[in-house]
């Protein structure tokens, strides 16, 4: 995570210092989402057939040739760095996960440990391991003057390193080996979520609540400097992060008093309404060629503190729906059926960055808001048809039928 979070400030304030306009920037973004919802798909069924602690090995070598790729200026080689980039989140966001549920389970841990040990896991990978690179790449860049490519070449050094200690430490497992091929594969995935209403829920708020934080990550830099003030990037970026530590613990604490089913309710109206906050201030900005180079305006302050709370939910989010899938997805087809969902959020967002210069910024965040609102709807279905928890028993090859018998599942 840390080679990751690396990267996250720099990689729009790199594309800029090159010289490409908003627009250009938007496709390099586009090729890099639509290459997760395309290729990034078949890759997560992979995982679960090949192993996924190969899947974390891959990952390692496929993003640090992503990185290798922002030391040319050139649009093409950019645009495969992209797609490079795009393949490895798919693996990022499917493969871990599902090698850590699976090893949870077989040594024997509760489940409600697991839900402690995701929110561990998103206070340190998500939010301690991002302040440091927020300040080690802020470090690398204003101190050291190296450029904003130095953050790139340092994740491609954690990365290497990561993929050492898999090697050294991790057990190999896997999913589905029923399937003979990808394609069963597929089906027997896409039977699970359509005749389990339950899973289809929760892969319509993971889309969702996704869409509205990736479009965030791109729309925050043009919020808070409509007019190219000096924004401190990597200093904003550990604010963003500290917020989403301090969500994760905070997913922690809740998980202890309640389950994600009811709190979730409350996480998504409240990053709707923080949502709000840029997009109304996006409706008339202030336009004034001053400010250029100028600190943070007061505008770009309150947007500053909407963020972070958006971002406060989007860490208590992330472990929250973690367990959630944990109990809702069969296991041996958790990576598949992950980033199945991931090919709506992908699309979406391929769509709003292909209209960046075409749609004004409070359409976009008011979309966000939508996303979060039909979240919120959701989890109230999801809790109606499951008040008192939800549990998926063992599954085997027989559990899923390819006519979509998706595993025994009880209620309790």
């Amino acid at each position: 995570m840390l080679g990751d979070w690396l990267q996250g400030p720099y990689v729009y304030a790199l594309y800029e210092k090159y010289g490409y306009s908003p627009a250009q920037i938007g496709q390099l973004f586009i090729a890099g989402f639509g290459s997760s919802m395309i290729v990034g798909t078949f890759v997560g069924a992979l995982a679960d057939k090949m192993g996924r602690r190969t899947a974390g090995l891959a990952y390692a070598a496929i993003y640090s040739l992503s990185c290798v790729t922002k030391h040319s200026p050139n649009f093409g080689v950019l645009m495969v760095g992209r797609v490079l980039g795009g393949i490895a989140t798919s693996l990022l966001y499917s493969a871990f996960e599902s090698w850590l549920v699976a090893e949870h389970f077989k040594r024997g841990f509760s489940e409600q440990a697991l839900g402690q040990t995701f929110s561990w896991a998103v206070f340190l990978g998500n939010g301690l391991m991002a302040i440091f690179a927020g300040f080690f790449g802020d470090f690398l860049v204003e101190k050291m003057q190296l450029g904003r490519v130095a953050p790139f070449d340092a994740a491609i050094v954690f990365m290497v390193a990561g993929g050492a200690v898999m090697i050294a430490t991790w057990g190999e497992n896997y999913g589905d080996k029923g399937s003979k091929n990808i394609g069963q594969q597929f089906s027997r995935a896409w039977n699970a979520i359509v005749s389990d209403p339950a899973i289809a829920l929760l892969g319509g708020m993971q889309s969702l609540f996704e869409a509205s934080m990736y479009s965030f990550v791109f729309l925050w830099t043009m919020a808070m400097s409509p007019n190219k003030e000096a924004i401190k990037h990597g200093l904003i970026f550990v604010n963003f992060m500290t917020a989403c530590m301090a969500g994760s613990f905070l997913a922690g604490v809740l998980m202890k008093r309640s389950r994600p089913e009811k709190f979730m309710k409350g996480v998504y109206f409240v990053a709707a309404a923080a949502m709000v906050v840029p997009m109304a201030l996006s409706v008339n900005p202030v336009k004034d060629p001053s400010l250029k180079g100028q600190p943070i305006t007061l505008q770009g302050k309150l947007q500053l503190l909407a963020f972070c709370v958006f971002e406060v939910c989007v860490g208590i989010f992330w472990p929250s729906m973690m367990s959630m899938r944990a109990a809702y997805v069969p296991e041996e087809l958790r990576a598949t059926i992950i980033n199945i969902f991931r090919i709506p959020l992908n699309a979406f967002v391929c769509i709003v960055l292909g209209n960046v210069e075409a749609v004004p910024l409070w359409c976009m965040f008011g979309l966000c808001v939508a996303f979060l609102g039909i979240s919120f709807a959701c989890q109230m279905r999801l809790d109606a048809m499951h008040p008192h928890g939800y549990h998926r028993t063992a599954s085997t090859d027989d559990d899923i039928s390819e006519e979509g018998k998706a595993g025994a599942v009880t209620s309790h």
